[in-house]
C-alpha cells in the first residue's frame, strides 16, 4: 500500500475514533453487557483496526466492523478468563448464544444504541447526582476532569461517583433498553438534562485550546431530535430549540484564530438562518402547550437574541422578564448571574454589579471564572480599576480554556493601558 494511502487510512481511522467511538462503545455495552468490558473491546476493535485496515483496506461500513471485531475479541477474551473464574461463565454464555444468532450490525440499530444507553444511566435507581456524571463519561466519552469541571467539583470526587455508577447498573442488573412510554416522564428529566449538559461541553468547551467542540455539540443536537421523535413532549422541543438557537451563532463566535468574539461584536450575517428558523418553531409550539419547563424558558431568552437585528436592537427588559420566570421554576446561582448581567444590559452595570457581588459574597460562584470575569467588565466600565484588576485575575486563575484565557489576558491588558477604567 502507498504512503498515500496509508495516510487515508490513518485519516479515516482517526476520523471513526473522534466521531464513531463511543457509538461503537454503546453498541458493545448493549451486547457484552458489562462497562468494563465494552471498553476493552472497544480498545481492542481500534487495535485490531490499526493493523488491518492498512492491509485490506478499508471496510464498507466502518462502524458496523469495529463492533463485530469487538465483540469478538471480547468473546475470546471471556472464553480464557471463564476456563479460570466461574463468575465469567455467564456472560460467557450470553455471547455464546449472540454469536450463534448471527445477528448482523447496521448504522441504524448501532444509531439506537447510544439513545438507551443514556436511559440506562439515567434509571431511577441511580443516583441522580451520579445519572448526568455516568452519562457524560461512558456515553459521550467525556474525561472526568472535563466532567468535574462542569459540576464545579474536584477530579477524584467525581471519578468515585462515576465508579459508584457502574457498579450500581452491574449489581441491580439493570437493563440496556429504552422504557416504555409509560415510563417516559419518570425518566426523561435526567435524560434532557444530559443531553443538554453535552451540548454546552460542544458549544463552550470547559478545557482545551478550542472555544468549541462541533462534533459534541452536533451529537446533542441528534439526540435531541431523535428523543424528539420518541416522546412528543414540549419541553423536548424547547431543548431542542434552546440547542438549534444557541447553535446558530456559531461562525460569528470566534475570529479565525480562534479568539473569542462577544455577542454584542459578533456579525450577525454568519449567524445560521435555517437553525433560527427551525429553534423559533419549535420554542413558539413549546410555549403554545403551556405545559413547558426551564429549557423552554432558556430558548425563548435565545429566541430574543435570535431576533435582535443587531445588539443595539435587542429587548433587555423582555430578557431580564424571562430570568425571572426561569428563576420561578429554576432557581440556581448561574440563572442568578446570568439575570445580573442582563440587569446590567437593561439598567446600568451598577445595578448589575450589585447584584454579581451579592452572588459571589455568598461564596455560591467563588470557584466560577465566568462571575469574576462579569465583574471585572462592570467595574472596568464603572471606571473601578483595581476592583476589575482583582476580578479579571481571578477569572483568569480559574479559567481552563485557552481561548478564554487569552480573552481575560487582552482585558488585562488593556486595563493597563493609559486612561483604560474611565467610567463609560
Amino acid at each position: 500500500m502507498s504512503s498515500v494511502d496509508a495516510a487515508h487510512v490513518r485519516q479515516t481511522l482517526d476520523e471513526s475514533y473522534r466521531t464513531d467511538s463511543r457509538r461503537v462503545f454503546a453498541t458493545l455495552v448493549r451486547l457484552l453487557g458489562d462497562f468494563d468490558l465494552a471498553e476493552e473491546a472497544l480498545s481492542d476493535a481500534y487495535a485490531s483496526a490499526a493493523q488491518q485496515w492498512p492491509r485490506e483496506g478499508v471496510p464498507a461500513n466502518p462502524r458496523a466492523w469495529l463492533v463485530s471485531a469487538g465483540r469478538f475479541k471480547a468473546i475470546d477474551a471471556v472464553r480464557r478468563r471463564a476456563r479460570f473464574d466461574a463468575s465469567l461463565e455467564t456472560i460467557s454464555r450470553r455471547l455464546d448464544k449472540a454469536t450463534s444468532s448471527g445477528q448482523d450490525f447496521d448504522d441504524e440499530k448501532i444509531e439506537d444504541d447510544r439513545l438507551r444507553l443514556i436511559f440506562t444511566c439515567c434509571h431511577p435507581a441511580i443516583d441522580p447526582k451520579v445519572q448526568v456524571p455516568l452519562t457524560l463519561r461512558e456515553v459521550c466519552g467525556l474525561t472526568t476532569e472535563e466532567i468535574a469541571s462542569a459540576f464545579l467539583t474536584a477530579p477524584a470526587t467525581m471519578a468515585q461517583r462515576i465508579v459508584r455508577g457502574k457498579a450500581k447498573i452491574r449489581d441491580a442488573g439493570i437493563p440496556f433498553a429504552i422504557p416504555r412510554a409509560a415510563d417516559f416522564p419518570e425518566r426523561v428529566a435526567s435524560v434532557l438534562g444530559v443531553i443538554y449538559l453535552v451540548f454546552n461541553e460542544g458549544y463552550a468547551a470547559s478545557s482545551g485550546d478550542t472555544l468549541t467542540r462541533p462534533d459534541v455539540s452536533q451529537e446533542a443536537i441528534r439526540l435531541g431530535r431523535l428523543l424528539s421523535e420518541l416522546l412528543p413532549d414540549p419541553e423536548v422541543k424547547g431543548l431542542l430549540a434552546l440547542m438549534l438557537l444557541q447553535e446558530s451563532r456559531r461562525e460569528a463566535r470566534a475570529t479565525a484564530e480562534g479568539d473569542i468574539i462577544l455577542l454584542e461584536q459578533q456579525d450577525r450575517t454568519k449567524w445560521d438562518a435555517s437553525l433560527i428558523a427551525e429553534g423559533l418553531e419549535l420554542v413558539e409550539r413549546a410555549i403554545a402547550s403551556r405545559q413547558f419547563g426551564a429549557y423552554t424558558v432558556q430558548a425563548a431568552i435565545a429566541a430574543v437574541h435570535a431576533s435582535a437585528k443587531n445588539a443595539a436592537d435587542t429587548n433587555w427588559p423582555q430578557i431580564v422578564a424571562l430570568y425571572d420566570a426561569l428563576l420561578a421554576i429554576h432557581p440556581s446561582p448561574v440563572v442568578e448571574l446570568n439575570r445580573a448581567v442582563a440587569v446590567a444590559l437593561s439598567s446600568g452595570p451598577e445595578a448589575g454589579l450589585a447584584l454579581i457581588e451579592a452572588i459571589l459574597e455568598r461564596g455560591d460562584l467563588a470557584e466560577y471564572h465566568l462571575a469574576h470575569a462579569a465583574a471585572g467588565k462592570f467595574n472596568s466600565q464603572l471606571g473601578r480599576r483595581e476592583a476589575a484588576r482583582t476580578a479579571y485575575e481571578r477569572a483568569l486563575a480559574l479559567a481552563r480554556q485557552e481561548p478564554e484565557r487569552r480573552f481575560l489576558r487582552q482585558c488585562l491588558h488593556e486595563l493597563a493601558e493609559p486612561g483604560a477604567g474611565q467610567p463609560s
